[in-house]
């Protein structure tokens, strides 16, 4: 039977302490353990893509295989937002863990089987998409569960511990692989997901006051900052997936010899880590001018990247990469938190300070999460097909790193014209909490 909450009041003081926030933490942590899982098969072909050199695929072809779990994963996470509102966290938390198991399956299975054709892999790839959709999800629940001052570190631990995953894959990875063969690449997970999916169905709840219409929730995308955001988190959490996912490849492209696959983890784990600091620093500063001169120093690290790439040092191109990591996990963090201080703040100016307005409030952040992390995620696809035209039509992934610098610099346009520049913020009242 289905453990639902009815009596949830996170942002009353007294009921925070005395219950709410035990109940929370808890949830926290299973959501996390789910979600870490969901990023591990969602960027599996991170580095089984690198593996497949005797079925002789180009450079382009594998990195759609790499890019295609990436489109899937940001398309699914529209249907996934909506999920613990129709269903419950809970029960959502360990449906969507358990279709993890079918791409790993899957995996396991064609990579035995020497004559798997290009299209099947293809498939198999499209299918560990459904890894990227578990973010969504899990984090339009943990939105519920916190109240507006918490939501910041709250929204960033869960984020992170995801988000590690992809560097859980490329450090444990190639060591599977080189014991147990590529195969290993899917068998290895089965059992961490059943445990993930068993955890979250005894240790999760569902909350009755998450419960919302789903047009109610949709008619955030009618809403200018819905978009604004959604292209800035491209720059964010899409540069942060993009280049987790396309290292390896471009690692192995560019320096064939070089030893790629025993580094590739640590800049996922930077991005990672450093997330929560990205909240912590927007919380302190406000999300805008974080977020706003981070899009600079992201600028300044891709051009270090290309400089690096034509050096012929792999070590020096692997430590410019690490800036990236660095600046688009902190940027994670800082959009991250500007989206629940645009839609809580914006529903107390039109409703007041009772907690009606605080839960739709919360009902609309939830829902523009859910989007907006559906359209940064497309950043993943967007940057891994990048490279891999680059490298068709040059030979080189100049002309992307080129492309990267100049779509940072309309980030950090937009940013400064919507939420920092004093007119702006005067004229779109709404915009301007994204800065407190």
């Amino acid at each position: 039977m289905a453990r639902w909450i009815a009596d949830w009041h996170p942002d009353d003081p007294a009921f925070w302490e005395s219950s709410g926030k035990c109940v929370a933490r808890r949830n926290l942590i299973f959501s996390i353990v789910a979600e870490h899982l969901g990023f591990t098969v969602w960027t599996l072909w991170s580095i089984v893509a690198t593996r497949l050199g005797s079925y002789e695929f180009a450079t382009d072809q594998l990195f759609w295989l790499v890019a295609l779990p990436n489109l899937i994963g940001s398309v699914l996470r529209v249907p996934y937002t909506f999920g613990p509102a129709r269903f419950g966290g809970r029960n959502f938390t360990v449906v969507s863990a358990l279709l993890l198991l079918i791409p790993a399956v899957l995996l396991g299975v064609a990579v035995n089987q020497p004559g798997t054709p290009y299209w099947m892999f293809l498939v198999i790839a499209a299918l560990a998409g459904v890894g990227g959709g578990n973010f969504a999800s899990s984090m339009a629940n943990i939105t519920y569960f916190y109240p507006r001052h918490k939501q910041g570190v709250a929204l960033g631990l869960n984020a992170a511990g995801g988000n590690i995953g992809v560097s859980s894959v490329q450090l444990v990875m190639p060591l599977v692989i080189g014991s147990l063969g590529l195969a290993a690449a899917g068998w290895f997970w089965i059992p961490f997901i059943v445990v993930a999916a068993g955890c979250a169905w005894l240790f999760m709840d569902n909350l009755t006051s998450a419960k919302a219409d789903p047009r109610e929730q949709l008619a955030v995308a009618g809403k200018a900052q819905t978009w604004i955001m959604s292209f800035l988190y491209i720059g964010t959490f899409g540069s942060f997936i993009g280049y987790s996912t396309a290292f390896p490849l471009l690692s192995q492209s560019l320096f064939p010899g070089a030893p790629y696959a025993a580094v590739a983890f640590a800049g996922p784990l930077i991005g990672s880590l450093i997330r929560p600091v990205g909240g912590w620093l927007a919380d302190r500063l406000g999300g805008a001018p974080v977020t706003l001169w981070n899009f600079a120093a992201m600028g300044g690290g891709v051009l270090l990247v290309w400089t690096a790439a034509g050096s012929g040092s792999f070590w020096l191109f692997f430590l410019a990469f690490q800036i990236l990591f660095l600046t688009s996990g902190i940027g994670n963090g800082s959009t991250y938190r500007m989206i629940p201080a645009i839609f809580q703040a914006k529903a107390v100016a039109e409703r007041g300070e009772g907690e009606e307005a605080l839960l739709y409030g919360k009902r609309q952040a939830s829902a523009a999460i859910g989007i907006i992390s559906a359209v940064g995620a497309l950043g993943g696809f967007l940057i891994n097909r990048a490279f891999g035209m680059s490298f068709a039509a040059a030979g080189t992934p100049g002309p992307a790193l080129l492309a990267f610098c100049a779509f940072y610099a309309c980030c950090f346009a937009l940013t400064w014209w919507c939420y920092t520049r004093k007119v702006g913020v005067r004229v779109v009242a709404s915009l301007a909490h994204a800065r407190v």
